[in-house]
């Protein structure tokens, strides 16, 4: 069942990456202005205070010269001194010439008639109103205080992040927009993607093209094409049963349908019957067959693992050996060194090695047969009956190819071993007569070693 689309954007995949990115840009960016704002600040306060040491060792001096120049020029003795007005009075400088006990002695016409709020002591020093930095004199047991107001720097600092944050800010806007297109551009290839995957259904399970993915969907392209493919062989393989048994089970079921109805008219007699008997063994070995064709040609269950090729025909003889008509004529042959060990799986190969043994018991006539293990990793099986020409030995692979009347089903079961040996990417060499031999058949399976 199709999930149902989502009504408005705000649940796509573009949806919820735009605000992730909006989210986390947009905290980055109040970072950075807090942190931009703790650097101007620090910056501006460096400056202002650079200028109040500069100007305190400057004017000191040239302070205590003025206070000097005032006293003997008749100022009331009790009453502190206050300097000309500078010229520029926006740029004024406010300074005060105190001594030990915090009198006033001199200040600027601009600087407050009390002495700061803030102790007499060298360096910087704060009140509620200003910046104040204090510097000694060596001789004279004077203090020289320069004051700066803190608005003046509130002032400065706000200015200055006025003309930061405004442009900063009005580009936020601008930056979500970018972000929305960008996440949208970037997971259109997966729309594409998906819709690809869309079109596929069971009549049409095409590789899908993966041009300009990026690395992250190329890689769920490759396991959806890889899906694909196994789907396809999945289904080749049950349209494959479904003709093989048409075409194999057609015949033995007509039969059995023809002998028992001729037996029913015959009250049954018992040569009917056996025929009978006879057609549905036909019926359930072609069956048999069918179905280890099918097995071999998904390859889903083939294991790969360490096989023993002397102990695997030595169990599928044994098999043959337990039928008195077969023990005498089957014979095993295996190598006096150590024995081949293959990678494989040992019961699809001993379906192999089983259709093989059973063709050359059938179509070698009353012969021997023989089982052979060949170093370093062969399975051969041999007759010595009559043998195949050369255009039937280059047609026998292939599948309900009748070659004659007696040889029916030989396609079949060599279709089993050649399918078992293509999944085990080893080789099926097929030779009549057998080298060294006047007559017969030899199937060889030539398997990887472990």
């Amino acid at each position: 069942m199709n999930a149902a689309p989502p009504k408005d954007g705000r649940d796509t995949l573009a949806g919820r990456l735009t605000r992730t990115l909006i989210l986390w840009v947009g905290g980055v960016w109040m970072l950075c202005v807090l942190a931009v704002v703790w650097y101007v600040d620090r910056e501006i306060n460096n400056n202002f205070d650079n200028e109040l040491v500069e100007v305190s060792h400057r004017m000191f001096d040239m302070a205590v010269q003025e206070m000097g120049k005032l006293q003997h020029s008749g100022a009331t003795p009790d009453a502190p001194v206050i300097a000309p007005k500078q010229l520029f009075s926006e740029d004024a400088v406010m300074y005060q010439v105190v001594d030990i006990h915090e009198h006033v002695l001199l200040r600027s016409a601009e600087a407050p008639t009390d002495a700061f709020d803030v102790p007499l002591a060298p360096g910087f020093a704060n009140n509620q109103t200003w910046r104040i930095y204090t510097v000694r004199h060596p001789t004279l047991g004077l203090y020289f205080q320069v004051a700066d107001p803190l608005d003046e720097r509130r002032s400065a600092l706000n200015r200055t992040l006025f003309g930061l944050i405004i442009p900063l800010g009005a580009v936020l806007p601008l930056l979500a927009l970018v972000l929305r297109n960008v996440a949208r551009n970037e997971l259109r290839v997966l729309q594409q993607l998906a819709g690809e995957i869309e079109k596929r259904s069971g009549s049409d399970l095409r590789p899908i093209a993966l041009p300009g993915l990026p690395r992250e969907l190329r890689s769920v392209g490759d396991h959806v094409n890889s899906l694909l493919e196994r789907l396809s062989h999945s289904l080749d393989v049950e349209r494959a049963l479904a003709a093989n048994a048409a075409h194999e089970l057609r015949t033995p079921l007509a039969a059995a349908r023809l002998r028992l109805q001729t037996a029913l008219e015959h009250d049954l007699r018992r040569n009917d019957v056996q025929a009978a008997l006879d057609a549905l063994r036909m019926l359930s070995h072609r069956t048999e067959k069918l179905l280890q064709l099918s097995r071999a040609e998904s390859g889903a269950s083939l294991a790969r693992a360490r096989v023993d090729l002397v102990q695997l025909a030595g169990a599928v003889a044994q098999e043959f050996w337990n039928d008195p008509q077969i023990s005498e004529r089957l014979a095993l042959k295996v190598p006096d060194a150590v024995a081949p060990v293959a990678s494989g799986d040992v019961d699809a190969l001993a379906i192999a090695l089983r259709n093989l043994v059973e063709n050359a018991l059938r179509y070698g006539g009353s012969g021997r047969v023989v089982i052979e293990v060949m170093a370093p990793c062969t399975l051969a099986v041999r007759d010595f009956g009559a043998g195949v020409s050369p255009e039937q030995l280059a047609t026998l692979q292939q599948r309900h190819v009748r070659h004659s009347s007696d040889r029916t089903g030989y396609g079949l079961g060599l279709s089993i071993v050649s399918t078992i040996v293509e999944k085990h990417n080893a080789r099926l060499e097929l030779a009549s007569p057998p080298p060294g031999a006047a007559s017969g058949f030899e199937a060889r399976i030539v398997l990887r070693p472990a």
